[in-house]
């Protein structure tokens, strides 16, 4: 493909090569995804990790009708050098995307848009296109194909002999996440079928994919099978565009009366339920290299049924195999991993779901006034600092009207209000910039912060984070209208930006957002000028455990500290005063321990209202600097 000012560069990073996959693995998956779409789109680079590599040696290894070249981390475009990879960026640009489900979910959009009639490529995306469309903080999925599976898998390929002994705990959480009941958007209706199915002991034709053709690569033959189940017939109806029988489908009126809690629960098919995703695109090169380097050292696989049947289920899918043999990965034949004697099993429900037990307890009722007395008793009480600039305002009647909050599709009064939220948090901000410093607008959305602070300090370099396409497309499109020079915007999870800042900013940054924003502050020893917003969604995750600070960890149980966070929720106008003084206070609690967890690290950190406070029902402000 000729270079263009419309085409687009992915790079992946190249540390080592090992049998027939390019470590790290995002790398493998990345390369397996395009295979299967057969996209040709992009100007794919490599980035090696080290400086011993054979350039010849990898390119005759990889995908044969990929083109691709090689580049020094130093080369990468100024954008890229602040994210992890993969990343892609159009060539020349300042908009970037950054993460392995970033970057895939936009390979496979990308490939629809050039291609409409390749519609099983979008189906990936799967129901409502969510699929890894959340960040690892909050969903298991995401973080199961983003960190836990690769870095397992990466693990246990680099451990000696004697450490490589069991099955990683990863690897066992998916087999038990591939035996929970499925849960989709029509499952009662199919949950219904199911049971008519079962109740008539009906047998039906199952589509067994056969070779696939090797030009078309989703040309497929039916042979008639025994049906197992109704759920491998939708899945791979939907696979071959076909509808499951009228026969299945209809339902006798003592099926249609029969109770949900009486429904027989549907099993997975593949990874995340019944449908072949992106998901299983991820999983497949990692647990293949899981696969065979445990047939390598001779160990056996029995207690891994789950895990096995799918990886027989997915070569099955039109499609894989044909990127498989592009990507030089010769699946095994499975049935020779599964004679292990029945006391080699290991019992994978024991694993636990560090997750689900931290926040099983998190269904609680009460109110919020024994935790607070609690607190009071020990001397703890909401504090909030004076507001050193409290009539501080942009002149917005004279601010191009690109630069206002009223240019996106927000009412007059919304508008002023966010405003008001502007000069609160840009005043802070301009007091603790200088010329030369790098502004991170995280969790950017449509770009009202990021915009003015680039319009209103041209010295500055500010980059706009996002992981929502279309906000940070509005974003650009504002930029561009206005000319701004000094502006990157990164589509991507907090996680995968690891460039260096000054100050870090976030307008309402959601739930445990906020905490993600201080953490990476703090890391990068950058001020930060922090409005959170949505306690009720703050929870017990991977990284972060609550209370945060050492003095309320003394006193609160997890419990009660969920206790403030959903009562800090309780502030919106239409609420009793009383209430809204109560989730005020609430707020402050949960922004103190916020504050003194940072203080902890050698933050001066002030909470402080902004003004108006009728700016937002969520009006606290959090001010650090290093």
């Amino acid at each position: 493909m000729k270079d263009s000012a419309a085409e687009e560069h992915l790079f992946l990073g190249f540390s080592h090569w090992y049998r027939d996959s390019i470590f790290p693995l995002h790398t493998s998956i990345s390369l397996f995804l395009l295979s299967y779409c057969d996209c040709k789109l992009f100007k794919v680079f490599l980035v090696p990790t080290g400086e011993d590599v054979d350039d010849h040696f990898v390119t005759e290894n990889l995908p044969g009708d990929l083109e691709v070249h090689f580049i020094s981390r130093c080369q990468l475009p100024v954008v890229v050098q602040s994210c992890c990879l993969p990343a892609v960026v159009v060539e020349g640009g300042k908009f970037c995307r950054a993460g392995l489900s970033v970057v895939l979910r936009h390979i496979i959009q990308k490939t629809y848009e050039a291609d409409p009639a390749k519609k099983d490529i979008l189906e990936l995306l799967g129901f409502k296109k969510t699929c890894l469309k959340a960040c690892a903080e909050v969903s298991q999925w995401t973080r199961l194909c983003e960190i836990s599976i690769p870095l397992a898998v990466e693990g246990f390929l680099t451990a000696s002999p004697e450490h490589c002994q069991t099955i990683p705990p990863d690897i066992l959480q998916l087999e038990r996440k591939l035996g929970e009941p499925v849960r989709i958007h029509n499952d009662d209706k199919i949950r219904r079928q199911k049971l008519q199915q079962q109740k008539a002991g009906a047998k039906a034709a199952v589509p067994v994919l056969g070779n696939e053709a090797p030009e078309e690569g989703r040309t497929v033959e039916i042979h008639e099978h025994p049906l197992p189940n109704l759920e491998l017939s939708i899945a791979f109806s939907k696979l071959l565009v076909r509808e499951v029988s009228d026969a299945v489908s209809r339902e006798a009126p003592h099926i249609r009366r029969t109770k949900t809690s009486d429904l027989p629960l549907l099993d997975h098919i593949f990874a995340e339920g019944l449908y072949f995703t992106l998901t299983d695109i991820v999983l497949l090169p990692c647990i293949h290299q899981f696969l065979v380097c445990s047939k390598n050292q001779g160990k056996n696989l029995v207690n891994l049924p789950l895990i096995s049947s799918w990886y027989r289920r997915v070569q099955e899918v039109p499609g894989v195999k044909k990127a498989a043999g592009k990507c030089n990965m010769e699946f095994l034949q499975l049935p020779e991993l599964m004679s292990a004697p029945e006391e080699q099993l290991q019992d994978f429900s024991l694993v636990p779901d560090e997750l689900e037990e931290e926040n099983e307890d998190s269904h609680f009722i009460g109110g919020p006034r024994p935790t607070m007395t609690k607190l009071m008793e020990n001397g703890i009480e909401a504090k909030f600092s004076p507001h050193p600039y409290p009539s501080w305002t942009l002149d917005w009647t004279n601010l191009p009207s690109a630069v206002s909050p009223g240019e996106g599709k927000m009412s007059r009064d919304r508008a002023l209000r966010k405003q008001q939220q502007l000069n609160n948090l840009v005043a802070a901000v301009t007091k603790l910039a200088k010329p030369g410093d790098v502004i991170v607008d995280f969790c950017s959305g449509g770009g009202h912060v990021g915009i003015v602070l680039a319009h209103m300090m041209p010295s500055c370099q500010v980059v706009l984070i996002e992981n929502k396409e279309l906000s940070l497309v509005r974003a650009k499109d504002r930029s561009d209208e206005l000319g701004l020079n000094n502006i990157w915007f990164i589509q991507a999870n907090l996680d995968y930006f690891n460039g260096t800042f000054n100050i870090g900013v976030a307008l309402h940054a959601c739930g445990v957002a906020t905490d993600m924003v201080i953490d990476h502050c703090i890391k990068a020893r950058a001020a930060f000028v922090i409005s959170p917003c949505c306690y009720g969604f703050i929870q017990n995750t991977v990284k972060f455990k609550y209370p945060r600070s050492h003095q309320f960890k003394e006193i609160l149980s997890y419990k009660e500290h969920m206790i403030l966070c959903r009562f800090a929720d309780q502030t919106a106008v239409q609420l009793p005063p009383e209430r809204r003084l109560t989730g005020k206070q609430c707020m402050g609690l949960v922004d103190l321990d916020r504050a003194w967890a940072a203080e902890e690290q050698n933050y001066s950190v002030q909470v402080i209202s902004m003004e108006p406070e009728s700016c937002s029902p969520k009006n606290n402000m959090l001010v650090g600097i290093p």
